[in-house]
């Protein structure tokens, strides 16, 4: 057993980073054509730091999931004028963009980002029921 997971309060810190790992990731892919090379990288640093510091699979790797749908929630916030061209206009100019309909890709996070919670506190609670039997608990 990984001594540093015991209790519920660092396992939520390693789901916090795996959620961020996730998010990185998701947003590596979407920007791959610009930035997303060079956010990458220290993505694939973090991941592969997180893995050796765990030492083996664990439910907060489910974090990774949720992680990417904050970045599917964020898109959709940013199209919320949409679908179609909105314009802005101040007092000394009006620019106008096009949006995508945000719904696809806030049903999209919001799915994602529940199976990330749900999968994480269901694997948790299992992990838990068979420390509990193995007397492994502490």
């Amino acid at each position: 057993m990984n001594t540093r997971q015991t209790g519920s309060q660092p396992a939520i810190w390693l789901f916090l980073a795996w959620t961020a790992v996730g998010a990185g990731a998701c947003f590596a892919l979407l920007s791959l054509l610009s930035i997303g090379v060079y956010v990458a990288l220290p993505v694939l640093a973090a991941t592969v730091l997180l893995l050796r510091w765990q030492r083996g699979g664990d439910a907060a790797m489910f974090g990774a999931i949720s992680g990417a749908a904050v970045v599917l929630l964020y898109i959709a916030y940013l199209n919320r004028g949409g679908p179609g061209e909105v314009c802005v206009t101040t007092a000394s100019s009006q620019t106008c963009t096009t949006e995508w309909s945000p719904w696809p890709w806030f049903g999209a996070g919001i799915a994602l980002f529940a199976a990330g919670v749900a999968a994480f506190a269901l694997l948790s609670k299992l992990t838990r029921a068979k420390q509990h039997l193995t007397g492994n608990i502490r």
